[in-house]
């Protein structure tokens, strides 16, 4: 939806102005002088006539610049995109075991949306660049001084109505709506890949390790019994297995051992 409204905003424009040359001598002026252009932007290819106030000789002007570079390539982009937006959605839906086979289709899927994201970017920058030099080409008063009549001051030339921009401003901020949509979504992607999941099992193996060599380390409730030789000094008496009294000293368990 956020492609269709970007390419939609932009790709289907079309707009323009109206200008008013009044001349000194009033039956040469033009009131009405109304110029259209439209997407993509080839300024220097839209033409139109204004009067010279020199008889009734008109002149034959164009604006000025072509802008049609960054414009396509914008659409481009968001054609593309809802393409393959529409394309991943019946894959998700329809062909969720073909997707995650081998890992491929979420591998796939994320570097093609990492490279989306890259290019929605590029084009929308260079898309709100391409825009104010198209609002700058057809300021009617930039186009007032194309005018040789208006480089007279006897006549008087005026602005009657100015461009309305307003969808392709909004195309633009579409676009940097899209390049945040697809940047936010390389997490949620990734997370399909087998790169995710092998780091989750790769934390758990880490902290069992750790965990093992710990205990190799002597660290042991069963070394301070008496397996583990913790005897103090001295002589203890003990019962042998005949009811007669036995000792041992410092040798600890060994001695007992032996004389049992």
């Amino acid at each position: 939806l956020f492609a269709i409204f970007a390419f939609a905003t932009c790709g289907g424009y079309s707009g323009g102005l109206r200008l008013s040359v009044d001349c000194a001598n009033k039956s040469e002026s033009d009131f009405n002088i109304d110029i259209a252009f439209a997407y993509p932007f080839r300024l220097h290819q839209v033409n139109f006539d204004a009067p010279t106030c020199e008889g009734k000789r008109r002149e034959k002007l164009s604006l000025v610049g072509d802008f049609s570079s960054s414009a396509e390539f914008f659409v481009t982009i968001a054609v593309f995109a809802f393409l393959y937006s529409l394309a991943a959605t019946v894959v998700y839906i329809f062909f969720q075991n073909k997707y995650r086979e081998n890992n491929r289709g979420p591998l796939i899927d994320f570097i093609v949306t990492v490279v989306f994201s890259f290019l929605w970017l590029v084009s929308s920058s260079a898309w709100a660049k391409g825009l104010s030099d198209v609002k700058l080409a057809t300021d009617p008063d930039e186009v007032l001084l194309l005018m040789s009549a208006c480089k007279q001051q006897s006549n008087k030339c005026l602005p009657v109505r100015s461009p309305v921009m307003s969808s392709l401003n909004t195309s633009v901020v579409f676009g940097f709506l899209n390049f945040i949509l697809w940047a936010g979504n390389i997490w949620f992607v990734f997370k399909e890949t087998g790169w995710h999941s092998s780091g989750q099992r790769h934390a758990p193996d880490t902290m069992e390790k750790q965990s093992s060599s710990y205990n190799q380390g002597g660290y042991n409730q069963d070394s301070y019994g008496p397996a583990g030789g913790y005897n103090q000094p001295g002589s203890y008496g003990q019962v042998g297995e005949y009811g007669q009294s036995q000792s041992y000293g410092q040798s600890g368990p060994t001695s007992f051992a032996n004389q049992i």
